[in-house]
């Protein structure tokens, strides 16, 4: 389903103490659409694409990842205390459907 890097895992790790059983989690718990990340100086191809969602703690992560034919690539993934979480919620609504 997903890969993490050596790197990704030991920045996911020591900067934002995430696992990647969260992360599993957060992909199985989600209830929106991914977006892709298309801010002028994040576009990359193939795309990058984001989501918010709890892990089975409750805790909120935003998952970053490019996703390929088969599987996920993770990027990163922290706690959305930019106001992402928010923004997730508001491109829900608006993409519901």
């Amino acid at each position: 389903m997903f890969k993490i890097s050596p790197g990704v895992a030991e920045k996911l790790r020591t900067r934002h103490s995430v696992t990647s059983d969260e992360i599993a989690e957060c992909f199985a718990n989600r209830t929106g659409k991914f977006f892709e990340d298309t801010r002028a100086g994040n576009i990359t191809n193939p795309p990058t694409y984001w989501f918010v969602a709890d892990t089975d703690t409750g805790r909120k992560l935003k998952v970053v990842f490019v996703r390929h034919v088969d599987y996920f690539a993770i990027k990163t993934a922290y706690e959305p205390t930019d106001g992402s979480d928010t923004l997730y919620l508001e491109l829900c609504e608006r993409h519901a459907g």
